[in-house]
């Protein structure tokens, strides 16, 4: 029994799988009907085009040589490759392919297997935002990761993550990558009726067209954003953004990234958790100035630019006069807003590039960099004493306080750092002595 062609090609047009012809010239002469639904072109708009177009860009080398493989005769049995549709998305194919050397042809079923891929794809991307919340530094760096990773499930040419105070009702962006870079961006607040607004106050996701010129992307591009959530309360947002107008997001776009959502909710508060921990490591709980260890380190990152630049670098201690008498009369709780007051000042007294820190009590020490001789510290500790000059209130009470102050500038008074350290000790208990022999003097 003979089949004719017409039967041969309603039959191949029946099956579920896609049956291509390509010719020698990599140039489609026949494809089944289910090539529409797999590729997004119908059998004319195929017909005589390179096969080679549909391959996406990243796969086109090994598909060519596999082709080639196949020419010489090598049946090739679940090759896979990913091809570009007609509206931009990416499908995964499975293809199995053999030469025929009488015809000049390749004959190819094509298989989608987009869906399993992408189930590995989401499983893998899982664990490699868990393996980042443990692997790298600092919460923007775990959002440039968790920006490559979701990259390779779905478009995201522009993608941020926000998160949300819900007692002041502001947004915060620790990542914001858009136009191709991040940039940086301060914290607004929760404006009512942006998408953003309504994916953190319903706390469902949303996949919505955005108008020209909002949220820095072309008119109408997708927004597809999906709640960050925290037990049962809603941290942030996660957004991803597609710029080409044939690149839409769809439902099951939706669904995979609010499913991936949870584990990078959790890579966030684990990274907010360890950055805690490492502040609370580092800085002074009373003032939020840098501890001991901090500043010490801080001293050593000073004086080696100081000698590598061979600049000079003052460290001056500075101790509050008469402190237990404050905590005598007023109370340890006034002591202690007074010491956040002295550091609010003397911070505000430094460069940027500068640093003070708390040694525990009522003792402060600050490095300056790069300073101009001893007349320059001499100019500064002028200013503290200024700064401290000005009156404190304490339970509702105005008062005054002094400050003694010491300083060791290097290279002139050390080299090393426990020289310094002495020697701007030393100074400072003999600006003390001097405080407190005026003020013996004056009660005498």
């Amino acid at each position: 029994m003979t089949v004719d062609q017409p039967l041969l090609s309603k039959v191949m047009d029946l099956l579920m799988d896609t049956i291509c012809v390509v010719d020698a010239e990599g140039r489609y002469v026949f494809v089944s009907a289910a090539c529409e639904s797999l590729f997004g072109y119908t059998r004319e708009e195929l017909i005589g085009r390179s096969m080679i177009e549909l391959v996406h860009p990243d796969d086109r080398e090994r598909t060519l040589a596999a082709a080639a493989n196949v020419m010489r005769g090598q049946s090739h049995i679940h090759f896979e490759n990913r091809y570009v549709r007609k509206d931009g998305r990416i499908v995964h194919i499975m293809w199995s392919a053999r030469w025929s050397e009488p015809d000049r042809v390749r004959l190819a079923v094509a298989r989608d297997v987009t869906a399993l891929k992408r189930a590995e794809q989401t499983q893998n991307a899982i664990y490699r935002i868990a393996d980042a919340a443990h692997g790298v530094a600092g919460l923007p760096t775990l959002c440039r990761r968790i920006h490559r990773i979701i990259g390779e499930l779905l478009p995201a040419d522009n993608f941020f993550v926000a998160l949300y105070d819900a007692g002041g009702k502001t947004l915060s962006f620790p990542y914001y990558f858009v136009g191709k870079e991040v940039q940086e961006l301060e914290s607004q607040p929760l404006d009512a009726g942006t998408p953003i607004a309504r994916v953190i106050e319903s706390g469902e996701a949303l996949l919505a067209d955005i108008e020209a010129g909002e949220y820095d992307v072309r008119e109408d591009a997708d927004w597809l954003g999906v709640p960050l959530r925290s037990r049962r309360t809603v941290m942030g947002a996660l957004v991803v953004q597609t710029c080409l107008h044939d690149a839409r997001y769809s439902e099951d776009d939706k669904a995979l990234l609010q499913f991936v959502s949870t584990q990078v909710a959790d890579a966030i508060l684990h990274k907010q958790a360890e950055s805690r921990l490492r502040h609370m490591a580092l800085y002074d709980a009373l003032t939020d100035l840098p501890n001991r260890n901090l500043f010490h380190d801080r001293l050593d990152t000073a004086l080696k630019r100081a000698r590598r630049d061979r600049e000079q670098l003052a460290l001056l201690y500075l101790d509050v006069n008469e402190f237990k008498h404050v905590n005598d009369e007023y109370g340890h709780e006034a002591g202690d807003a007074l010491l956040r007051e002295v550091a609010q000042r003397l911070s505000g007294c430094i460069r940027a590039s500068d640093t003070v820190g708390r040694m525990g009590g009522d003792e402060f020490t600050i490095v300056l960099n790069n300073v101009q001789g001893v007349e320059c510290v001499d100019g500064v500790c002028a200013k503290l004493q200024a700064a401290l000059d000005a009156p404190f209130e304490l339970n509702g009470q105005p008062m005054t306080i002094s400050a003694s102050i010491g300083f060791a500038v290097y290279p002139e008074h050390g080299d090393t750092k426990e020289q310094l350290l002495r020697h701007a000790d030393a100074s400072m208990y003999a600006a003390k002595r001097v405080v407190d022999h005026t003020r013996i003097l004056k009660e005498g």
